[in-house]
């Protein structure tokens, strides 16, 4: 992420995640920005030309309700499996996203620590 968007969207993806336990960040070997909790990846970055992307791990069935909804679209390769793109066309919307991100954490994350992150909200 090299544009002031790029970055920008990455730092606002850090502060959803700080909060949650053992979240990783690295680069992977296509040069995205992922965020992994035990070795899983449940969102991607990354920039083409400038232009930020923003993938997301969900259910089949969110990932339904999320396209009808717009402004999202079925990430290639991997939408198969739940995976979803902010569509680059829209404007983010991040209180949407902060959760869509927190569910996409619970997806990844043991059962243990997808617990301790509920019980937290909880209290």
């Amino acid at each position: 992420m090299k544009s002031k968007q790029g970055m920008d969207m990455l730092e606002r993806v850090r502060a959803i995640c700080a909060p949650l336990p053992e979240v990783e960040e690295l680069i992977d070997g296509f040069g995205h920005n992922v965020m992994k909790v035990r070795g899983k990846t449940f969102v991607m970055m990354g920039e083409n030309q400038g232009i930020p992307s923003l993938s997301f791990k969900s259910t089949k069935e969110e990932q339904f309700l999320l396209l009808q909804q717009g402004g999202y679209v079925k990430m290639p390769y991997i939408g198969n499996h739940g995976w979803v793109s902010v569509d680059k066309a829209a404007t983010p919307d991040w209180g949407e996203l902060s959760g869509l991100i927190k569910e996409a954490y619970l997806l990844a994350a043991p059962k243990k620590l997808a617990k301790q992150v509920l019980e937290s909200e909880r209290e």
